[in-house]
């Protein structure tokens, strides 16, 4: 890899000059200017950002960490963070956790660590008890939760209401006049999945609407495993009138399944989802759901890491973000008949 002294024995200048014209930061006269840049290009010569970094004290390098790039929220997450960060003269350096249980992120955050990040926005996607001692693996590193975050980490946090967007998918869906409800839930060792079902469950109670356990499985925040959930329900003894669906990959999963299965959404069966994404409405019918505003929390996140970076060292924040229903046309009401019972359900083949 060329060097700034290669550069300069290349053109026949000082180490200084060639400084000059990289960093624009002196007056360098255009005949030596144009021999510099010359050289820069003949030997594709690049500036070593962590090296200047170390150098200045400071880095021009945040970290972003997200569990998995394929699903539409974190692919939304990413490009807005990256956009905030261009505008403050930063670059993001990404990291994948592959949706495990956590176990990956020690090891990525160390790797932010080593790059001398000058801060890290994490969405974690372990269990609460896995962030105890987060503090000890981040040592200095400032850093912000976005949001599978607890309340009760000692971390800066930005997250939506779950509780809120459960119970507004679910006072929706009971005010179509359902009552048998099949639930594809997250993971289950995640604490957002676990507040956005207990919240679901909380309203159904309220009602006197019991949740069947037979109709309650874990979707894993995945497509394929809300697929097979999806089947496993539809196709079993006691078959629901409405689904809710607490993820996006997941409702994809789910509309294959009912798609496959032959059934018409909402005439055989109602669907409501957490999370807005461009297909939903381009689903028929268009898919109601309710949306996580994830370029605020985007934003949000960023400013919170911004004012720590430049020596905030105030209380810690949790900022909780307000969800949003979006009704299209995917849940209806319970039809008087709906004879679910003599019709063959048979997958769709290609």
């Amino acid at each position: 890899m060329a060097t700034m002294k290669d550069v300069a024995r290349r053109a026949g200048v000082s180490i200084a000059t060639v400084s000059a014209v990289v960093s624009g930061g002196a007056y360098v006269s255009p005949p030596l200017k144009a021999r510099v840049q010359a050289a820069i290009a003949e030997l594709g010569y690049a500036r070593n950002a962590m090296a200047r970094s170390l150098k200045q004290g400071n880095s021009s390098l945040i970290g972003l960490v997200v569990p998995d790039i394929t699903n539409p929220l974190f692919t939304t997450l990413v490009d807005r963070i990256q956009k905030l960060a261009a505008a403050e003269d930063y670059s993001v350096l990404l990291g994948l956790t592959d949706h495990t249980t956590g176990a990956l992120e020690p090891d990525v955050l160390g790797l932010m660590r080593s790059h001398q990040v000058a801060g890290t926005i994490m969405c974690p996607t372990g269990a609460a008890s896995a962030y105890a001692t987060i503090g000890e693996t981040v040592g200095n590193m400032k850093l912000v939760l976005v949001d599978n975050a607890s309340e009760a980490l000692d971390v800066d946090s930005v997250v939506v209401d779950n509780a809120m967007a459960s119970a507004l998918a679910a006072r929706h869906i009971l005010s179509h006049g359902h009552e048998r409800i099949a639930v594809i839930a997250g993971s289950s060792h995640q604490y957002v999945a676990q507040e956005r079902l207990k919240s679901f469950k909380r309203v159904l109670a309220e009602e006197s609407v019991i949740l069947d356990d037979d109709l309650v499985a874990d979707g894993d925040f995945r497509e394929e495993e809300a697929y097979a959930a999806a089947r496993r329900i539809l196709t079993g003894p006691t078959r629901p009138t409405a689904i809710f669906i607490a993820g996006n990959l997941m409702i994809i999963g789910v509309m294959r399944a009912i798609a496959e299965l032959g059934l018409r959404v909402p005439d055989d069966i109602s669907v409501v989802g957490i999370d807005d994404f461009s297909w939903a409405a381009a689903f028929q019918p268009a898919l109601t759901v309710v949306r996580q505003p994830i370029v605020d929390m985007a934003t949000t996140a960023f400013d919170r890491l911004l004012a720590r970076i430049r020596g905030d060292d105030g209380p810690l924040h949790r900022d909780v973000l307000v969800p949003e229903l979006v009704v299209r046309q995917s849940c209806g009401t319970v039809p008087e008949h709906r004879g679910l019972e003599e019709r063959t359900l048979t997958a769709v083949t290609d």
